[in-house]
């Protein structure tokens, strides 16, 4: 049975018992992969009869859209679903870490994926310079003249002066709001549990929002109204933040970027970097490393003109002299 089962069987077997300590935003991920790009395209095939043949021809294909379509989600959504060699790169991780689970129950002797060539993932890191942060502010404060949903407009400004993920603070718990220690302590966060510290423009704005919005019948410090969950209507007013801004592909998630470039350029080591934005590896900090040449240059100029100074009083000295 084992060396008959097919891809999709596998892909199946892997999200009951493969996915370990996951979280489940990952194995959502994960899930909508397998069943728009691995599925379509792999799915029929008996994993033993994979080669690296299968997988570079999956991972072009991916790559030319092959899997690329609309899809209808609820009663008026929808999703687009696209193909693109960074799509195709990412599934192919994917597909990698199905079959060494594969390999692991003695479904298939060798991994096909090992060794296959796969594009450069260069997910796009888009920072935001002090003058389109200033617009930004001016554009939530219209919104807010407005009435749009208070809510998005807070957690878009905490995510600007924090660096956090959406989930940490549009899913933000009354009980992790440590306002004596002046700390977020989340308990479930993307990499597990995690301490925020909170900088003071950030605690002005969660001391706002308690003393406007408190509710102590709600779980959640941005509750929905329409559920007993938390609010999930920020991206909808994301997007017509950004149409404003004029950059209609700036995602949230660059709110987060540009708070680590602001941060470096304030003089932050990477080390610090990475405890503020929560990094559990340095190494997912070094794409930012890049952003220390300008900063280390300045001070590199300011030390040249402050040794070269030295170094020409010794000169003029020695002329004088002589």
């Amino acid at each position: 049975m084992k060396k008959s089962i097919t891809v999709s069987e596998l892909c199946d077997q892997y999200l009951l018992d493969g996915v370990g300590t996951k979280k489940q935003s990952t194995i959502d991920t994960d899930r909508g992969r397998i069943n728009r790009h691995i599925v379509p395209l792999l799915g029929k095939m008996r994993v033993k009869d994979l080669s690296a043949a299968h997988v570079t021809k999956f991972l072009k294909d991916v790559a030319d859209g092959k899997t690329a379509k609309i899809e209808k989600t609820k009663k008026r959504g929808k999703a687009v679903v696209k193909g693109g060699k960074g799509t195709a790169t990412r599934t192919v991780g994917l597909l990698g870490g199905i079959l060494t689970y594969a390999k692991k129950a003695g479904i298939i002797d060798q991994n096909p994926v090992t060794g296959v060539k796969r594009y450069s993932d260069q997910k796009c890191n888009r920072f935001l310079s002090k003058t389109e942060m200033s617009k930004l502010g001016e554009i939530l404060r219209t919104l807010e003249d407005q009435e749009v949903n208070p809510a998005a407009i807070t957690i878009i400004r905490l995510l600007s002066v924090t660096g956090a993920r959406l989930g940490e603070i549009q899913n933000l718990k009354w009980s992790e709001f440590d306002q004596k220690a002046r700390l977020l302590r989340l308990m479930d966060s993307k990499t597990g549990q995690k301490t925020l510290p909170l900088n003071r423009a950030a605690f002005d704005l969660l001391n706002d929002w308690v003393r406007r919005h408190s509710d102590p019948n709600s779980t959640y410090m941005f509750a929905s109204d329409r559920t007993e969950g938390s609010y999930s209507g920020t991206m909808k007013v994301w997007k017509k933040v950004r149409k404003m801004l004029g950059d209609e592909k700036l995602r949230l998630h660059d709110l987060r970027h540009s708070f680590a470039s602001f941060a470096i350029e304030a003089g932050a080591s990477i080390h610090v970097v990475k405890e503020l934005l929560g990094h559990k590896d340095i190494a997912t900090t070094q794409r930012y490393t890049h952003l220390e040449e300008s900063p280390i240059r300045e001070a590199s100029d300011r030390i040249g003109e402050v040794v070269f100074s030295a170094f020409e009083l010794q000169v003029s000295r020695r002329r004088n002299n002589a």
